[in-house]
């Protein structure tokens, strides 16, 4: 089915639009869990807590590729529903090309204080190797795994999400031929994964700029363009509420590491890796609904058209209703297979990662309405209140949950700690969507 972010959407169509998007998270989620699966299995409980300890400081540089996709694809589907179509090629040329060069000056620096970074965060001597095994050899690809992360919000804004599906599968089936290759077969251990994760992101990122560089048939294709930092800096700002979930959501990580580390040691640490691997699945549900609507939502804001706005909110209010309560009582039956399969080896990390997933997974319920509602607010090109949701939900209201409700309920309390924070983010969420409604003319 060919559809445009132009046509009147009607809930069937609008998930057919955003199943693409929905598959392609979903599926570079899986093949993150297939990397856990390996390390775990053929590596040790040490090295699976490591790789788990590192990922937190990766992922900021990823959340600037995410920045630069969400707010500039945003930008220049706002422009395309305005016909200027010429212009929207020259904002896209320009913004992956800033992306490139941010990315570069981020891999030097990155390997520069990548060692010192891990020591402050926590590690001790046993993961510490392991940590560095793994995390030099994905510092160097940084500039291909932003470009993949961008590129994916482009494919959508392009009218291409099929094709950014392909390419995503196809670099998740790339991560998983090599893992089993390089972890199994080689015995290469964590320095594997991370090889096996790198070839996948040089084919996410190298295949798309093919495809642009070439006369393809989407709305969007590189073309000769002049730098307009007016344009970068809204690009910037609109993406804001992006790179702060990824930071945010690193530094929260962190800190939930370094609480589990006090009151459960090494094996609380195994237990939120396996947690965080399972939820994004769970949650990439969300992120690629969301990234798969939201230029059907720029687009319509730039064409000035309220009665779409109006009916893509409401849609999309029902979809993740549906879907939250379904994924809640998905995760309480299947968390006994799950922490089998990751952590069965070992009966007491076993029985914490049973445990600790069905009372993390309670907030699926929640988080659902709070990814929509910051991305929502990028697609409208206001960065400032997207940030603000963001913020609060991925970083302050975490902090200081998982900081003073272990102070009450210990170890659970770190679990439950999502809870509350995503609790309060709906609340918030709930105000801004109201507060805004006669702004934009969606309610």
């Amino acid at each position: 089915m060919n559809i445009q972010i132009s046509e009147h959407f009607t809930t069937k169509k609008l998930l057919s639009f955003c199943l693409p998007s929905i598959i392609m998270m979903v599926f570079t989620s899986v093949y993150g869990v297939v990397d856990g699966l390996f390390v775990s299995n053929y590596a040790g409980d040490t090295a699976f807590s490591a790789v788990n300890f590192i990922m937190p400081l990766l992922m900021i540089f990823g959340g600037l590729g995410f920045m630069f996709g969400t707010g500039g694809s945003a930008i220049v589907a706002k422009t395309i529903g305005e016909g200027k179509k010429d212009r929207a090629n020259e904002y896209f040329t320009m913004i992956i090309c800033a992306n490139a060069i941010v990315g570069i000056i981020l891999a030097v620096l990155g390997f520069i204080v990548l060692k010192p970074a891990t020591v402050l965060m926590g590690a001790d001597e046993n993961m510490l190797g392991y940590c560095m095994k793994y995390g030099k050899i994905l510092i160097c690809v940084v500039p291909f795994f932003m470009l993949q992360n961008v590129f994916q919000s482009f494919f959508v804004a392009a009218g291409k999400p099929d094709i950014g599906l392909k390419i995503s599968i196809l670099s998740g089936v790339v991560n998983m031929i090599f893992d089993f290759l390089f972890i199994a077969v080689f015995q290469w251990g964590v320095q594997g994964a991370a090889s096996a994760t790198a070839l996948s992101q040089i084919v996410g990122a190298v295949i798309p700029i093919f495809y642009f560089a070439s006369d393809n048939s989407s709305m969007l294709k590189f073309v000769k363009f002049r730098f307009n930092k007016k344009v970068i800096l809204r690009t910037c700002t609109n993406g804001s509420s992006e790179l702060m979930t990824n930071i945010s959501m690193s530094v929260v990580n962190m800190l939930y590491n370094s609480q589990l580390m006090k009151y459960a040691g090494q094996d609380g640490v195994a237990t939120y890796g396996v947690i965080m691997y399972v939820s994004f699945i769970f949650v990439s549900i969300f992120i690629g609904f969301s990234i798969g609507s939201a230029p059907i939502v720029s687009y319509n804001y730039g064409a000035k058209n309220s009665d779409e706005l109006k009916n893509i909110l409401r849609k999309s209010i029902l979809v993740i209703s549906c879907t939250a309560i379904a994924m809640t009582v998905l995760s309480q039956v299947i968390a006994y297979p799950l922490a089998k399969i990751f952590v069965g080896y070992k009966p007491e990390l076993f029985e914490l990662t049973i445990h600790a997933f069905r009372i993390y997974a309670i907030s699926f319920m929640l988080s659902g309405f709070n990814i929509y509602g910051s991305s929502f607010f990028t697609a409208l090109n206001n960065g400032v209140v997207s940030a603000v949701i963001s913020f609060l939900r991925t970083l302050l209201f975490q902090i200081v949950m998982v900081i003073f409700i272990p102070m009450i309920f210990g170890l659970n309390g770190i679990w439950v700690s999502i809870i509350f924070a995503e609790l309060l983010a709906l609340f918030v969420t709930m105000f801004f969507i109201f507060r805004n409604k006669s702004k934009y003319g969606y309610m």
